[in-house]
Order: structure tokens, then sequence, then C-alpha cells
């Protein structure tokens, strides 16, 4: 009888367990976390393993009725497009509405017939304006584009370094030509004077000084590296320095502190670049907690992750916004244009909501702080802080 009543009050408890169990919200990721440009994807990746165990940790998050844990499911693309079409075809089998990345200009456009049939929305951290205006409506761009951080960026060195010419260079491929593209168009709407925006470089160069030399011969003040990997930028900042280039660097892509110092060390000191979306002087407590999570599950940061901590906090907030968007797209996009909630990384009255109207004509771009960094000494330091609407 005892050994009846003992199992009998196991089946309970095990019955208790598994009814208190919170259901299981997986977020996926898709994008490249290998490769020259791996420290793009790696810094999304790692964000959102942080956030999520964190939740995890407090309990879950309530959506409506129901309590979840946040499940991270992810793909590396290899910054290969018919690779990121399998991971989103990958997404779509796991029943995944909800996906962050690609990380380029052509992984995003080349998932997006796959998230228009499949209804997933994703947030890429790739810049064509085609992927986020009419008739396009799944995808919602992550970070500051370069059409909008370039003319910030130029404006300011021109009005406080006296910057008159500039010259670009950029990789032989989609994602930078399209960059430097809408960089030259910045500069000159500025006035500024174009010196070299026709020289190349193929991705797997290691020696840029012939690159480099044509380039600088035409005597620029600021030396526009358009849309560079991580793993380009410290050779092309030395090859430059070594050539003599005493004038500014400058691009439009975030870029990794650590890659900097042990590529180029203090010959990248004054290498402006977009950096994440948070300064000490604005990060609240919560951004300071999530730093230091992010810091002790990996032993180490990047400041990019400032910038990446925010897709699956709106996702998670806009579905707590109205939880019948978890398995239906078309109520998050019903939901994104009223949208607002407290943005827990940023002191103030901050909000999260969803811009883009001027860029895109609709919203469809997360609001995130613009932070332009100089590089100095090993770390980013505050150059200035803008916003896009």
């Amino acid at each position: 009888m005892l050994m009846s009543l003992t199992v009998a009050a196991g089946i309970a408890v095990t019955a208790m367990s598994a009814q208190a169990a919170n259901e299981k919200l997986k977020i996926g990721f898709v994008g490249v976390t290998s490769g020259p440009a791996a420290a793009w994807g790696t810094s999304n990746v790692r964000s959102m393993q942080t956030r999520a165990a964190w939740i995890n940790e407090i309990g879950g998050v309530k959506i409506g009725s129901k309590t979840y844990d946040i499940e991270i499911v992810t793909f590396d693309d290899q910054k290969d497009p018919k690779r990121a079409i399998a991971g989103m075809e990958k997404m779509a089998q796991e029943g995944i509405h909800y996906v962050v990345g690609p990380n380029v200009d052509d992984g995003a456009a080349a998932v997006r017939p796959v998230a228009e049939q499949k209804d997933i929305i994703y947030f890429p951290y790739a810049f064509p304006k085609s992927l986020y205006s009419p008739p396009a409506s799944n995808a919602v761009l992550g970070m500051i584009a370069n059409y909008q951080s370039g003319p910030a960026i130029y404006k300011y060195l021109r009005d406080n370094k006296g910057v008159k010419n500039v010259a670009f260079v950029a990789a032989n491929e989609s994602d930078p030509l399209s960059q430097r593209d809408g960089g030259v168009a910045a500069a000159k709407a500025l006035n500024l004077n174009v010196v070299s925006s026709n020289v190349t470089y193929q991705v797997d160069t290691t020696d840029f000084t012939p690159v480099l030399t044509p380039v600088l011969r035409k005597r620029p003040d600021l030396l526009v590296l358009s849309g560079v990997a991580p793993a380009n930028a410290p050779q092309l900042i030395r090859s430059a320095r070594e050539l003599g280039y005493q004038g500014l660097i400058s691009t439009e892509t975030a870029q990794d502190a650590t890659v900097l110092r042990e590529g180029a060390g203090d010959l990248a000191n004054g290498f402006i670049s977009v950096g994440g979306a948070s300064t000490p002087k604005i990060a609240s407590d919560t951004m300071k907690e999530f730093v230091s999570r992010y810091t002790k599950m990996f032993g180490e940061y990047n400041d990019e992750s400032n910038t990446k901590v925010y897709a699956l906090e709106y996702i998670i907030e806009t579905m707590k916004a109205n939880p019948a968007s978890i398995n239906n797209v078309a109520e998050f996009k019903k939901t994104m244009d009223t949208f607002s909630a407290p943005n827990i990384y940023m002191k103030g009255d901050s909000k999260l909501k969803y811009v883009g109207t001027t860029s895109f004509g609709q919203k469809r771009q997360v609001f995130v702080p613009m932070v332009v960094n100089e590089y100095q000494n090993g770390k980013f330091e505050t150059l200035f802080i803008a916003e896009v609407d």
C-alpha cells in the first residue's frame, strides 16, 4: 500500500511538472557565422542566445494566456545565398515564423520568396530598399542602413574635420558595391569631391598595396571602405597607413574592436564606423546586465551586439502586444504600425517602435539609435549619436 501511494505521488508530481512546463517558442537565425564576415552573424546569434537564456532563467515570457521558453534555432549560411535559402526552408519546416538575418544583401534578397510563401517575418542586416518597400512586406531592417548613416558621417566629417575630397574602395561583390554607390551619391549631395570610386578588390585579397596605391595618389581627405567585412578592414587600414596615408578612414558597416586590435593595432586609431546602438551615456542597467551576461557566456563582447540585441526583443514585444501574431504574420504586420513598448536598453523614456517611413514608405525598420564610433587604443569611443525616422 505504501509503495502504491509512493508511486501515485510520483506520478502526480510528474504530471504537475509536465503541466507547469512552459511551451517552447522557436525563433530562427539564418546568417553568416563563418568566413571573413563571421563577426556579423556571430554577434546576432550570441545576442539572441544571451537574451533567450536570460528570459528562460526568470521563468519565460508571457504572451497572451501562455508562458513560453525561448529556443533559438540557428543556421550558418556561410554568406552563400543558396545556403540562405536552404536555411529559411529549414525554418519553415520547423514551423518557425520569425527569423533574424541574413546579414548581407544577396542572402536577404534570395530568401524573400521563401519568406513570403511560408509566412515568415525576417529581420535582415542588409540594405536594399526593395526588401522593405511595397510590395515587399515580410522583411524588417534590423539596423541603420548605409544610406542613413553615410550622409550623417560625411556631413559630420565635412563640418568638424574639414573633409573635402573623398575616395571609395569596395570589394567586388554586390553588397559593398551597392553601399559604395550609395556613399558616392551621398558625398556628392553634400558637395564633397569624389576623387576615386572605381577601385575594387576580391574578398580573398591578402596584399592590398596594389589596390590602394592608385587611390591614395588622388590624395583623399577621407578613405571610405564601403561594406568592408570585419576581417578585411584591418588589412586595408594597415596597408593604407604603411603606404603613408594620414587622412581619415571610415565605413558604414559595423566592426569588431578585437579584430581591429589584432589585425592593425594602433594603426587602426581614428577608424570610424557605425557602432552598436548604445553608449555608456545612454545604456540602461538592463543593457549593462546584458553585456555582462553575454561576456560571461562567451568570454568576450562585440560592440555590434548593442544593436543585435534588439531584433529578438522587437519580435517578443510585438507578439506580447498582439498574441494572435505568434502563428499569424498578418497580425504581426498589422501591429507594427501602432506598436510601442518601453526600450529596456536605454535610459530615459525611449520607446521600441517601427520606423522607416521616410526610407521605405512603410514601417519596416526597428528603431535603434545611430551610434557612430571612432576606434582608439583597442576600443571604440562614441563620435556622435543620431536617429532615423
